[in-house]
């Protein structure tokens, strides 16, 4: 069972570690303290669905609705574009700074749509878990056991990194930080989203 429990984890694990949109909106929701749990969990579960597809050898639909990749892809761009926006209209005008416990840090509704969206409406999601991972884990023994490791790698990542957030709490006390912060991420967005319509 190892041996296809370990490479699952990591190559999961390796693939999530790229900076994202997702992976920047649960960093600041976990700076925020808002909505953190929920926030990673929908985000874990998102994956461990995409992954179950993968592993269950749903991969071939891509090839059989070629739409649907197009339609993800200039849905996700246009996703991308606006909420990058509103990170650097954020960043241009500052005034944000770290709230405690969640004050202020808007509804549960909005951040799960907004991390449901950055998930869902992303092309490279199903490019990493449902191709990549699904076609990956048929070359080994034991397909179940690598794709509980690629769930169990998601998991561990995206509550690490909502609260492990906590730990820059003194750092983005400072609304400069949060200003950087923005910026980066809204750079981040319209780079995901040029990528995507350049594709």
């Amino acid at each position: 069972m190892l041996t296809s429990f370990l490479p699952g984890f990591a190559l999961s694990l390796t693939l999530i570690l790229a900076i994202g949109a997702q992976n920047a909106f649960v960093l600041r929701q976990g700076l925020r303290r808002a909505h953190v749990f929920w926030v990673c969990l929908t985000c874990a579960l998102s994956d461990a669905a995409l992954i179950a597809g993968g592993v269950a050898g749903f991969g071939a639909l891509a090839k059989a609705w070629p739409w649907f990749e197009t339609i993800m892809r200039y849905g996700g761009a246009a996703f991308l574009i606006w909420y990058g926006y509103l990170n650097a209209r954020a960043a241009w005008f500052g005034g944000a700074v770290l709230e405690a416990d969640g004050q202020g840090a808007g509804s549960l509704r909005k951040s799960l749509l907004t991390v449901l969206a950055l998930t869902w409406l992303n092309p490279h999601v199903y490019l990493d878990t449902v191709v990549l991972i699904g076609s990956i884990s048929a070359q080994y023994p034991d397909r179940l056991a690598f794709g509980i490791g690629a769930t169990l790698a998601s998991f561990c990542f995206f509550f690490s990194l909502g609260y492990g957030a906590r730990l820059l709490g003194p750092l983005f006390a400072i609304p400069l930080s949060w200003r950087i912060l923005d910026g980066l991420i809204a750079a981040t967005m319209w780079g995901i989203a040029a990528k995507l319509l350049l594709m």
